[in-house]
């Protein structure tokens, strides 16, 4: 009966992985239409259509605010904001698959933030795939034998934002309301987009501008909710691996949509980069098994006595 919500939950998460697959799309399409803060705003403004098939009979849609650690509430949220128009810029100025690469990092930097903030213990397998994610990068980049731009800058930026919000979300602790957690990731586009593109904002004009503007912010907000499910019904380690396919959806749309096909380098550090995340992925595996054996041994000496 368990493969069911496992194979549900696997189900979930590439459904998540492609909705912000075409998400991102959507934003690169509106790159030189709309100022970039104003797109990640919509991600905010059109994610509250969700929140009803979120809430529970119980809560209250102030229960949003709702957090024993409102420390860890906002801290989610200005980590949110801050990914969201970095990414938003980055996939604008870059490849897809280029600005993709560089944002596979946020795992790598969750490794590192999590020795230096939770203090937790990681072995040398994990700074193995920190090593050799890193090396992927270089390759990318190529520094001093290729240009790099501000878009380069904002891909890692919202890495590192992104990580950031993972460890706020482990600091919180497991027991933190979805809709709190939900809505942290809404009000930190509307609050630090909504203030950035007040000043230079225009009005969307033609159908094609307000489409893309709506698949980007509705398709973020579905590929949070649909990720949010996938980790109710299958371990972690296991939705996170679906992560890349999003480089599928990429490498198709830069080469199809956009015209924009990669180069020899870029596909290599591509290469290395997603198997330094398959690496991570793998030990994850073998450690979730492993405790789920020391788990069932525990309880059979348990039984036993």
């Amino acid at each position: 009966m368990k493969s069911i919500p496992l194979s549900l939950g696997m189900t979930l998460a590439f459904s998540s992985f492609a909705a912000f697959s075409v998400s991102d799309a959507c934003s690169k399409l509106l790159g030189g239409k709309l100022d970039p803060f104003e797109v990640a705003f919509s991600g905010g403004v059109f994610g509250f259509l969700l929140l009803p098939f979120i809430r529970k009979k119980h809560e209250t849609y102030m229960d949003i605010f709702s957090t024993g650690q409102p420390g860890m509430w906002i801290l989610r949220a200005v980590a949110t904001f801050v990914a969201t128009a970095a990414s938003v810029k980055a996939f604008m100025l870059l490849p897809m698959p280029e600005a993709l690469s560089l944002m596979f990092l946020m795992p790598l930097f969750v490794t590192i933030l999590s020795v230096g903030l939770l203090k937790e213990r990681v072995n040398g397998w994990a700074w193995v795939s920190v090593v050799l994610g890193f090396v992927g990068v270089l390759i990318v980049l190529r520094p001093g034998a290729r240009e790099l731009h501000f878009g380069h800058l904002c891909a890692l930026v919202a890495a590192l934002a992104n990580a950031v919000g993972v460890i706020a979300y482990r600091l919180a602790g497991p027991d933190s309301a979805r809709l709190s957690l939900f809505g942290s990731s809404l009000f930190g586009p509307l609050i630090g987009d909504g203030a950035l593109m007040f000043t230079h904002a225009t009005w969307p004009h033609g159908f094609s501008i307000w489409f893309c503007l709506f698949g980007y912010g509705f398709l973020a907000a579905l590929g949070q909710l649909l990720m949010m499910m996938a980790t109710a019904l299958a371990p972690a380690n296991r939705v996170a691996l679906p992560q890349y396919s999003q480089m599928l959806w990429a490498v198709v749309f830069s080469y199809f949509l956009f015209h924009q096909p990669l180069d020899g380098w870029t596909f290599a550090g591509i290469v290395v980069v997603t198997a330094s995340g398959v690496i991570n992925w793998i030990r994850q595996h073998l450690r979730y098994e492993r405790d789920v054996i020391e788990e069932y041994w525990k309880k059979q000496h348990h039984h036993v006595h």
